[in-house]
């Protein structure tokens, strides 16, 4: 089964990209999206529902800011809309779809790049997910959370740590929380099967960064210990270009 996360920075600008074509070709089982940007009425639906596609939104309040989705070529048992907590439900942050034997997440992190206010939300956000995550695993220990955590873990993961220590994405109260999230019991799916280095999944649109791959690793599967022995191939796609980021597969029996 392959499992796909990608941030599209927009759905409808992804389209406009050839973000359809690359979407048959790749053909997942399931991709969870984050920053669709969208509602699902600003689309055709039937463009992915001719490709077996049963979709599944949840955008923010704000017309064209953040939200996730789930497409899926299985269908759900069950799915969640939110985590219950409107500050982050209304930013559209978060959406669940259970699956026999295992439940997939996709989850947009806040970013804190725009000053302390977001800064301190993102903190806000990062205590409350991890609660919410240790009860659900108490639930459904056998959890996917795919997404784009806006946190590069370690200094492998980011083009150049030093000049970035004091950069929101890599501040050490944010990596202290990767720290305690993966040894929690989540595995960083990626780096349980690649220790090497100069592999990111996000560039920023100055300085050439993305063809000089000055990147940050900021999207992650994390899975819980529990699907370990499923766990077969994690890979990154850098050189699919719908996005400032692309998008990160993961293969499960």
């Amino acid at each position: 089964m392959k499992l796909i996360s990608y941030n599209v920075n927009g759905i409808r600008s992804a389209m406009n990209k050839g973000f359809v074509d690359w979407l048959k070709e790749e053909n997942p089982d399931i991709i969870g999206l984050q920053e669709i940007k969208a509602q699902e009425k600003d689309i055709d639906p039937s463009i992915f529902q001719d490709l077996g596609y049963e979709l599944h939104w949840f955008p923010a309040v704000k017309k064209g800011y953040s939200g996730v989705a789930i497409f899926t070529k299985i269908k759900p048992k069950a799915v969640k809309y939110g985590i219950g907590l409107n500050k982050y439900d209304d930013e559209g942050r978060m959406i669940q779809a259970d699956f026999e034997g295992f439940s997939f997440i996709s989850s947009y992190f806040p970013s804190g790049t725009t000053g302390d206010v977001r800064q301190d939300f993102k903190y806000e956000f990062l205590d409350d997910i991890y609660g919410y995550m240790l009860d659900l695993r108490k639930e459904n220990p056998t959890l996917i959370l795919s997404g784009d955590y806006n946190i590069c873990h370690k200094p492998i993961d980011i083009h150049n740590p030093v000049s970035n220590k004091n950069s929101s994405g890599f501040l050490p109260e944010e990596r202290a929380w990767m720290d305690k999230f993966t040894e929690s019991g989540f595995i960083d799916t990626f780096r349980h099967f690649n220790p090497e280095p100069h592999q990111y999944t996000w560039w920023s649109f100055r300085a050439n960064s993305r063809a000089k791959n000055l990147g940050w690793r900021i999207d992650y599967h994390m899975a819980t210990k529990e699907l370990q022995n499923k766990l077969k191939s994690a890979v990154i796609l850098p050189n699919i270009k719908h996005s400032d980021h692309c998008p990160i597969v993961l293969e499960i029996e």
